[in-house]
């Protein structure tokens, strides 16, 4: 898996890839067509931020490089790597129940507060890529 050196792309397979946790300096890319949405990217190798249509749907503290990332009905699915362990944060449903997968490995069931969002540690420092599945439990 390489950095998206493009900050966000399609991918073949009706993903999209994003992220560049290389970078030195921010950058971000706005008003990103993908499935009738809007999507917007700021990364480097702090953060790597990403929305849709201006509502959170993605951040790592410290940045990383995310492919095929899948949006689905009752969650989300990607690969992602860095050069450091990660927190991600994702967007999802109010206060919902989801079991989370991390390198094929079930972590457990984790609950949405009611802004949304799921958060995970991923260690990622010499893994490479690490796969990452979060689904309505």
């Amino acid at each position: 898996m390489a950095v998206v050196a493009e900050l966000i792309r399609n991918e073949s397979d009706g993903t999209f890839s994003f992220g560049n946790h290389t970078l030195a300096s921010k950058s971000k890319l706005e008003d990103f067509k993908f499935g009738g949405d809007l999507l917007k990217v700021k990364t480097y190798n702090e953060i790597t931020k990403l929305e849709k249509n201006g509502l959170f749907l993605y951040e790592s503290v410290p940045g990383t490089s995310v492919n095929n990332f899948k949006e689905f009905d009752n969650g989300v699915e990607f690969t992602v790597e860095g050069d450091k362990d990660a927190q991600i944060t994702v967007g999802l449903k109010d206060e919902t129940e989801y079991q989370v997968s991390i390198g094929g490995k079930n972590t457990g069931t984790m609950k949405t507060g009611l802004g949304g969002k799921l958060s995970m540690s991923i260690e990622l420092a010499g893994a490479g890529e690490v796969s990452v599945k979060v689904t309505q439990a």
